[in-house]
Protein backbone atom coordinates (compact mmCIF):
# COMPACT_ATOMS: atom_id res chain seq x y z
CA UNK A 1 0.00 0.00 0.00
CA UNK A 2 1.48 3.54 -0.97
CA UNK A 3 2.25 5.86 1.95
CA UNK A 4 0.22 9.27 2.32
CA UNK A 5 2.73 11.88 1.81
CA UNK A 6 3.35 15.04 4.32
CA UNK A 7 1.84 17.53 1.85
CA UNK A 8 -1.65 14.91 1.75
CA UNK A 9 -1.94 14.42 5.81
CA UNK A 10 -1.58 18.52 5.92
CA UNK A 11 -4.31 18.64 3.39
CA UNK A 12 -6.42 16.47 5.69
CA UNK A 13 -5.30 18.15 8.75
CA UNK A 14 -6.38 21.33 7.81
CA UNK A 15 -9.61 20.03 6.64
CA UNK A 16 -10.77 18.35 9.57
CA UNK A 17 -9.60 20.92 12.33
CA UNK A 18 -11.09 23.83 9.86
CA UNK A 19 -14.81 21.82 9.66
CA UNK A 20 -14.31 20.96 13.70
CA UNK A 21 -13.90 24.84 13.93
CA UNK A 22 -16.93 26.02 11.99
CA UNK A 23 -19.60 22.94 13.85
CA UNK A 24 -18.59 25.37 16.58
CA UNK A 25 -19.45 28.52 14.72
CA UNK A 26 -22.39 29.23 12.70
CA UNK A 27 -20.81 32.76 11.75
CA UNK A 28 -16.98 31.60 10.68
CA UNK A 29 -19.23 28.55 8.55
CA UNK A 30 -21.21 31.26 7.01
CA UNK A 31 -18.53 33.47 5.83
CA UNK A 32 -15.26 31.35 5.16
CA UNK A 33 -14.43 28.80 2.81
CA UNK A 34 -11.26 26.82 3.22
CA UNK A 35 -9.38 25.51 0.20
CA UNK A 36 -6.40 22.92 1.38
CA UNK A 37 -5.30 22.20 -2.00
CA UNK A 38 -5.37 25.72 -4.03
CA UNK A 39 -4.02 25.27 -7.70
CA UNK A 40 -3.85 28.56 -9.00
CA UNK A 41 -1.26 29.18 -11.42
CA UNK A 42 0.54 31.78 -12.49
CA UNK A 43 -0.50 31.49 -16.29
CA UNK A 44 -4.18 31.41 -15.39
CA UNK A 45 -4.33 34.49 -14.70
CA UNK A 46 -4.29 37.05 -17.54
CA UNK A 47 -1.01 39.60 -17.15
CA UNK A 48 -0.93 41.79 -13.99
CA UNK A 49 2.55 41.24 -14.01
CA UNK A 50 3.64 43.66 -11.55
CA UNK A 51 1.40 42.32 -8.92
CA UNK A 52 2.28 38.72 -9.78
CA UNK A 53 5.54 39.82 -8.99
CA UNK A 54 4.84 41.00 -5.26
CA UNK A 55 2.67 37.63 -4.63
CA UNK A 56 5.32 35.41 -5.49
CA UNK A 57 7.95 37.88 -2.98
CA UNK A 58 5.59 37.69 -0.44
CA UNK A 59 5.58 33.87 -0.82
CA UNK A 60 9.07 33.68 0.40
CA UNK A 61 8.24 34.08 4.06
CA UNK A 62 6.51 30.74 3.78
CA UNK A 63 9.28 28.97 1.57
CA UNK A 64 12.58 30.76 1.91
CA UNK A 65 12.50 33.16 5.09
CA UNK A 66 16.26 32.86 5.43
CA UNK A 67 16.57 35.16 1.90
CA UNK A 68 15.15 38.07 3.88
CA UNK A 69 17.58 37.76 6.69
CA UNK A 70 19.96 37.80 3.95
CA UNK A 71 18.88 40.92 3.41
CA UNK A 72 18.89 42.57 6.52
CA UNK A 73 14.81 42.99 6.29
CA UNK A 74 11.76 41.07 7.12
CA UNK A 75 8.51 40.25 5.09
CA UNK A 76 6.30 42.60 6.22
CA UNK A 77 3.26 41.31 8.18
CA UNK A 78 0.35 41.54 5.60
CA UNK A 79 -0.15 42.47 1.69
CA UNK A 80 -3.33 44.55 1.07
CA UNK A 81 -4.50 44.08 -2.63
CA UNK A 82 -6.55 47.08 -3.83
CA UNK A 83 -8.48 47.07 -7.17
CA UNK A 84 -11.95 47.80 -8.48
CA UNK A 85 -14.43 44.38 -8.62
CA UNK A 86 -13.44 41.60 -11.12
CA UNK A 87 -9.95 42.67 -11.37
CA UNK A 88 -8.18 39.33 -9.87
CA UNK A 89 -7.79 39.75 -6.68
CA UNK A 90 -8.76 36.60 -4.90
CA UNK A 91 -6.82 34.52 -7.82
CA UNK A 92 -3.85 36.33 -7.05
CA UNK A 93 -4.14 35.75 -3.24
CA UNK A 94 -5.13 31.92 -4.30
CA UNK A 95 -1.22 32.47 -6.21
CA UNK A 96 0.50 33.44 -2.82
CA UNK A 97 -0.93 29.68 -1.29
CA UNK A 98 -0.45 28.13 -3.96
CA UNK A 99 3.28 29.57 -4.28
CA UNK A 100 3.71 29.25 -0.23
CA UNK A 101 2.55 25.49 -0.40
CA UNK A 102 -0.56 26.84 2.00
CA UNK A 103 -3.50 25.87 2.38
CA UNK A 104 -6.05 28.99 1.65
CA UNK A 105 -8.60 30.22 3.69
CA UNK A 106 -10.65 33.10 2.65
CA UNK A 107 -12.47 35.47 4.92
CA UNK A 108 -15.82 37.10 3.16
CA UNK A 109 -15.14 40.17 5.56
CA UNK A 110 -19.00 41.45 4.49
CA UNK A 111 -20.92 38.27 5.48
CA UNK A 112 -19.14 38.09 8.43
CA UNK A 113 -19.61 41.68 9.28
CA UNK A 114 -23.90 40.50 8.66
CA UNK A 115 -23.88 37.32 11.07
CA UNK A 116 -21.76 39.17 13.73
CA UNK A 117 -24.42 42.23 13.70
CA UNK A 118 -27.23 39.43 13.39
CA UNK A 119 -26.00 37.64 16.84
CA UNK A 120 -22.94 35.56 16.42
CA UNK A 121 -22.97 34.68 20.34
CA UNK A 122 -20.10 35.12 22.33
CA UNK A 123 -17.15 36.81 20.29
CA UNK A 124 -14.59 36.72 22.71
CA UNK A 125 -15.59 33.41 22.64
CA UNK A 126 -14.77 32.97 19.20
CA UNK A 127 -11.88 34.91 19.06
CA UNK A 128 -10.17 32.93 20.94
CA UNK A 129 -11.03 29.71 19.76
CA UNK A 130 -10.16 31.66 15.59
CA UNK A 131 -6.29 31.76 17.53
CA UNK A 132 -6.36 28.57 18.96
CA UNK A 133 -7.51 26.61 15.55
CA UNK A 134 -4.68 28.77 13.47
CA UNK A 135 -2.37 27.84 15.96
CA UNK A 136 -3.30 24.01 15.27
CA UNK A 137 -3.44 24.44 11.44
CA UNK A 138 -0.91 23.34 9.21
CA UNK A 139 0.39 26.39 7.35
CA UNK A 140 -2.54 28.68 6.00
CA UNK A 141 -2.61 31.65 3.88
CA UNK A 142 -5.41 33.83 5.06
CA UNK A 143 -7.08 36.40 3.03
CA UNK A 144 -9.19 39.06 4.04
CA UNK A 145 -11.68 39.92 1.36
CA UNK A 146 -13.12 43.13 0.97
CA UNK A 147 -11.98 44.91 4.42
CA UNK A 148 -13.98 48.14 3.29
CA UNK A 149 -17.33 46.06 4.63
CA UNK A 150 -19.58 48.94 4.70
CA UNK A 151 -19.40 49.75 0.80
CA UNK A 152 -19.57 46.09 -0.24
CA UNK A 153 -22.06 45.36 -2.82
CA UNK A 154 -22.83 42.23 -1.51
CA UNK A 155 -24.56 43.45 1.59
CA UNK A 156 -25.81 46.43 -0.71
CA UNK A 157 -22.90 48.54 -0.45
CA UNK A 158 -23.23 52.08 1.34
CA UNK A 159 -24.05 50.97 4.89
CA UNK A 160 -24.49 53.99 7.41
CA UNK A 161 -26.40 51.73 9.88
CA UNK A 162 -23.68 49.13 10.89
CA UNK A 163 -22.58 49.85 13.78
CA UNK A 164 -18.73 50.65 12.76
CA UNK A 165 -17.38 50.92 15.82
CA UNK A 166 -17.52 47.57 17.76
CA UNK A 167 -17.15 45.92 14.28
CA UNK A 168 -13.94 47.53 13.82
CA UNK A 169 -12.62 46.91 17.00
CA UNK A 170 -13.61 42.96 16.32
CA UNK A 171 -11.92 43.07 12.70
CA UNK A 172 -8.48 44.43 13.96
CA UNK A 173 -8.63 41.98 16.57
CA UNK A 174 -9.24 39.23 13.89
CA UNK A 175 -6.72 40.50 11.86
CA UNK A 176 -4.02 41.01 14.69
CA UNK A 177 -4.64 37.49 15.88
CA UNK A 178 -4.07 36.13 12.48
CA UNK A 179 -1.25 37.93 11.60
CA UNK A 180 0.02 36.88 15.27
CA UNK A 181 0.37 32.88 13.91
CA UNK A 182 3.87 32.23 12.83
CA UNK A 183 2.31 29.65 10.35
CA UNK A 184 0.08 31.95 8.45
CA UNK A 185 0.54 34.40 5.59
CA UNK A 186 -2.26 37.13 5.57
CA UNK A 187 -3.73 39.28 3.15
CA UNK A 188 -6.35 41.44 2.33
CA UNK A 189 -7.98 43.27 -0.14
CA UNK A 190 -10.95 46.37 -1.04
CA UNK A 191 -12.06 47.53 -3.73
CA UNK A 192 -12.48 50.67 -1.98
CA UNK A 193 -9.13 52.13 -1.11
CA UNK A 194 -10.09 56.10 -0.70
CA UNK A 195 -12.48 54.98 2.12
CA UNK A 196 -10.44 52.00 4.25
CA UNK A 197 -9.89 52.95 7.50
CA UNK A 198 -6.67 54.26 8.22
CA UNK A 199 -6.29 51.28 11.20
CA UNK A 200 -6.18 48.53 8.86
CA UNK A 201 -2.60 50.48 7.60
CA UNK A 202 -1.02 50.42 10.67
CA UNK A 203 2.16 48.95 11.52
CA UNK A 204 2.34 45.54 11.97
CA UNK A 205 -1.15 44.92 9.83
CA UNK A 206 -1.47 45.21 5.95
CA UNK A 207 1.63 47.26 5.33
CA UNK A 208 2.50 46.58 2.00
CA UNK A 209 -0.49 47.72 -0.28
CA UNK A 210 -0.12 46.18 -4.00
CA UNK A 211 -2.09 47.69 -7.13
CA UNK A 212 -4.11 45.47 -8.66
CA UNK A 213 -4.55 47.70 -12.15
CA UNK A 214 -4.77 45.35 -15.56
CA UNK A 215 -2.82 47.28 -18.50
CA UNK A 216 -5.45 48.31 -21.12
CA UNK A 217 -5.50 46.55 -23.96
CA UNK A 218 -2.92 43.81 -23.48
CA UNK A 219 -4.07 42.43 -19.76
CA UNK A 220 -7.36 41.82 -20.57
CA UNK A 221 -6.44 39.76 -24.39
CA UNK A 222 -4.25 37.76 -21.81
CA UNK A 223 -7.25 37.16 -19.34
CA UNK A 224 -9.42 36.30 -22.91
CA UNK A 225 -7.05 34.41 -24.23
CA UNK A 226 -6.51 32.27 -20.79
CA UNK A 227 -9.96 31.68 -20.73
CA UNK A 228 -10.97 30.43 -24.21
CA UNK A 229 -8.02 28.25 -23.55
CA UNK A 230 -9.51 26.66 -20.82
CA UNK A 231 -12.75 26.49 -22.06
CA UNK A 232 -11.45 24.36 -25.21
CA UNK A 233 -9.78 22.50 -22.87
CA UNK A 234 -13.12 21.75 -20.91
CA UNK A 235 -14.72 21.11 -24.24
CA UNK A 236 -11.80 18.75 -25.31
CA UNK A 237 -12.31 20.36 -28.93
CA UNK A 238 -11.81 23.69 -30.86
CA UNK A 239 -14.03 26.34 -29.87
CA UNK A 240 -12.91 29.65 -31.61
CA UNK A 241 -11.53 31.15 -35.14
CA UNK A 242 -8.98 32.81 -34.80
CA UNK A 243 -9.93 35.70 -32.87
CA UNK A 244 -8.86 39.43 -33.14
CA UNK A 245 -8.67 39.67 -29.57
CA UNK A 246 -6.95 42.96 -29.54
CA UNK A 247 -9.99 44.17 -31.97
CA UNK A 248 -12.44 42.93 -29.39
CA UNK A 249 -11.16 44.76 -26.31
CA UNK A 250 -10.20 48.04 -28.20
CA UNK A 251 -13.50 50.16 -28.02
CA UNK A 252 -13.79 49.03 -24.26
CA UNK A 253 -11.42 50.23 -22.05
CA UNK A 254 -13.48 50.62 -19.07
CA UNK A 255 -14.37 46.86 -18.99
CA UNK A 256 -12.83 44.86 -15.88
CA UNK A 257 -11.37 41.57 -16.60
CA UNK A 258 -14.07 39.87 -14.72
CA UNK A 259 -16.60 41.53 -17.04
CA UNK A 260 -14.78 40.40 -20.03
CA UNK A 261 -14.74 36.44 -18.26
CA UNK A 262 -18.89 36.88 -18.33
CA UNK A 263 -18.76 37.92 -21.70
CA UNK A 264 -16.90 35.05 -23.66
CA UNK A 265 -19.28 32.76 -21.33
CA UNK A 266 -22.35 35.13 -22.32
CA UNK A 267 -20.82 33.56 -25.94
CA UNK A 268 -20.40 30.22 -25.06
CA UNK A 269 -23.62 29.40 -23.58
CA UNK A 270 -25.26 31.22 -27.03
CA UNK A 271 -23.68 28.77 -28.52
CA UNK A 272 -24.62 25.84 -26.50
CA UNK A 273 -28.70 26.73 -26.03
CA UNK A 274 -28.39 27.00 -30.61
CA UNK A 275 -26.44 23.28 -29.98
CA UNK A 276 -29.17 22.17 -27.69
CA UNK A 277 -31.97 23.10 -30.10
CA UNK A 278 -30.56 21.72 -33.68
CA UNK A 279 -29.42 24.91 -35.33
CA UNK A 280 -26.19 25.53 -36.83
CA UNK A 281 -23.97 26.48 -35.29
CA UNK A 282 -20.13 27.93 -35.84
CA UNK A 283 -17.27 28.33 -33.67
CA UNK A 284 -16.85 31.02 -31.78
CA UNK A 285 -15.62 34.67 -33.94
CA UNK A 286 -14.48 37.81 -33.51
CA UNK A 287 -18.24 38.78 -34.94
CA UNK A 288 -19.81 37.01 -31.77
CA UNK A 289 -17.87 38.68 -29.71
CA UNK A 290 -18.57 42.13 -30.49
CA UNK A 291 -21.85 41.64 -31.09
CA UNK A 292 -22.17 40.31 -27.36
CA UNK A 293 -20.25 43.34 -26.02
CA UNK A 294 -22.78 45.45 -27.35
CA UNK A 295 -25.59 43.53 -26.17
CA UNK A 296 -23.24 44.59 -22.49
CA UNK A 297 -23.48 47.90 -23.25
CA UNK A 298 -26.93 48.32 -23.51
CA UNK A 299 -27.62 46.18 -20.34
CA UNK A 300 -24.81 48.34 -18.33
CA UNK A 301 -26.78 51.68 -19.32
CA UNK A 302 -29.90 50.24 -17.60
CA UNK A 303 -28.24 48.11 -14.74
CA UNK A 304 -24.52 49.11 -13.74
CA UNK A 305 -23.03 45.78 -13.42
CA UNK A 306 -19.43 44.08 -12.31
CA UNK A 307 -18.13 40.93 -13.18
CA UNK A 308 -15.85 38.57 -11.00
CA UNK A 309 -12.72 37.41 -11.86
CA UNK A 310 -13.18 33.35 -12.04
Amino acid sequence: MPLVDDRTLQRERAQNLWASFERKFSAVAHATELDAAPEQSAEEIGGLAAAKEEILTYACAATSPEVYERWGTQPPHALLLIGQPGVGKTLLARLLARHAETAFLRVDVPQLVLQVVHGAGNLGELLAAWTQALDEMPPVTAFFDELEFSRAQEIGARRPDLPVGPIMDFLLDLVDRTIAVESILVAGSTSHPDTLRPAFLAARRFERIVEVLPSFPDDLVATLRVHGAAAEKRAARKLFDPVDWLEVVKGQPGLTPGEWVRLLHAVLRRKARCDATGEPVSPVSTHDLREEVERFRRASVRIPHVGTYV
